[in-house]
């Protein structure tokens, strides 16, 4: 039996409508893309499963891992929970433009729709040009006659909220809430494993053929919650070289760490943890192996390695488990 290290995975590149270069010239990915929208750091989505880029697992599929290794790569209550299907999705996110106006279904709803989690998700913004900005949620009290309204008075935009944001940002998107990353925003994102997104409104933008992209009003309106309160701007502290608690839900926990020395780490969570490097870089070492991660990468310690250390001069890290 192989004996589990911390995991790198080869990026799944995705060029969109509204992508850029940054995720090439910041990170160092690899694309001649003028669009490249998203790069899917680790993903257990049908169709795009993530692939083992270094060690003597290399080549080998994350969904190969889940098959040989659940409980020691997942934990055991996250076995118990999720059995073969990795529960998060992770990704780096570059909008040169603005995207559509989405939101995403809830646990009940996309699997009653589309057999998937639903998707409960949080920003980390990266970098942000002048003036960028975020739409997240309303500026009003609002309710379902009030939107369909301005939907189908084409004003829309009157009622959403938009905030300006600088890096270290960080938000929180519950299913069903109405969201938007705005042009010139370079953000990590932390999901459930879903592909679900909901279409309202995209700026009367046309594909390369001409055509409009595809809404889904019609289906996006019974995921809306309108009862959600404004509580979607995340407030953390900064203490280096310690854990920095961003977010705690039922789909993942993630932390904010600003790395200066060595530090230990004892996993007690009996989960999987993933650390996103959003800026300097990190050593990872356990009693076997060392690795490094630099701004823009992402590695998954599994589950079943309890004890190692994180050194750095300087970094930042997201932390997430389940």
């Amino acid at each position: 039996m192989t004996e589990l290290y911390p995991l790198k995975f080869k990026p799944i590149l995705k060029d969109k409508i509204w992508g850029g270069e940054k995720l090439i010239t910041s990170f160092n990915k690899k694309s001649n893309s003028k669009q490249l929208g998203e790069s899917w750091e680790l993903s257990g989505v049908a169709g795009d499963i993530s692939v083992i880029a270094n060690g003597v697992l290399k080549g080998q599929s994350l969904q190969n891992l889940l098959e040989a290794y659940p409980a020691e790569l997942l934990g055991v209550k996250n076995y118990e929970r999720f059995g073969h299907e990795f529960p998060l999705l992770i990704k780096f996110i570059d909008a040169k433009n603005d995207l559509s106006i989405q939101l995403h279904p809830g646990d009940e709803l996309a699997r009653e729709r589309h057999n998937s989690f639903g998707k409960t998700e949080m920003w980390y913004v990266m970098q942000a040009d002048n003036d960028a900005n975020l739409i997240v949620g309303f500026n009003q009290s609002m309710d379902r006659d009030t939107y369909l309204k301005h939907l189908k008075n084409n004003s829309l935009t009157e009622i959403l909220n938009f905030d300006k944001v600088k890096e270290g940002d960080t938000y929180f998107i519950e299913a069903g809430r109405v969201h938007a990353i705005g042009a010139g925003v370079l953000l990590a994102e932390i999901q459930q494993t879903s592909d679900v997104t909901y279409r309202v409104y995209d700026w009367e933008r046309t594909d390369a053929n001409g055509n409009p992209r595809e809404l889904h009003n019609d289906i996006a309106i019974d995921a809306f919650d309108f009862s959600m309160k404004d509580d979607f701007r995340v407030n953390y502290d900064k203490g280096k070289n310690t854990r920095n608690e961003m977010v705690s839900c039922p789909f993942f926990t993630t932390n904010f760490i600003e790395i200066t020395q060595e530090i230990p780490i004892s996993n007690k969570q009996d989960s999987f943890i993933i650390y996103m490097c959003v800026d300097g870089c990190v050593d990872i070492s356990t009693d076997n192996s060392i690795d490094t991660i630099s701004k823009g990468e992402t590695i998954l310690v599994p589950a079943a390695i309890k004890d190692y250390k994180l050194s750095s001069a300087y970094g930042k890290l997201l932390e997430v488990y389940v």
